[in-house]
């Protein structure tokens, strides 16, 4: 089964197959969602494809890692956030994945 112009169009495709603007993995934030980070985001931060971003933001241009192995009192891990232009997929879409970016 082929997609047809008339049965989908273009930007809503885009729309559906990139991943939003912000995204955290950590499930306090606001900014979480399980069945996003479920299909897989691929992260490229100032041409780097990094694997250990807690969270991101594509529109402010910058990116969430932790800072070594050292935790908070909650025990959570200490972040430090990176400015840069940052652009992300979902992995599950394979190689030619659609690419949101500032």
């Amino acid at each position: 089964m082929t997609d047809t112009p008339e049965t989908s169009s273009p930007a809503a495709a885009s729309g559906a197959d990139t991943p939003p603007d912000r995204l955290a993995i950590n499930p306090a934030s606001p900014h979480f969602n399980a069945d996003l980070l479920q299909r897989g985001i691929g992260i490229r931060f100032k041409g780097v494809v990094r694997n250990n971003v807690e969270e991101y933001s594509i529109s402010e241009g910058w990116v969430r890692v932790q800072a070594g192995k050292s935790m908070d009192r909650k025990g959570n891990p200490l972040t430090i956030k990176l400015s840069g232009p940052v652009e992300a997929w979902f992995e599950d879409l394979g190689e030619n994945a659609p690419v949101a970016k500032a």
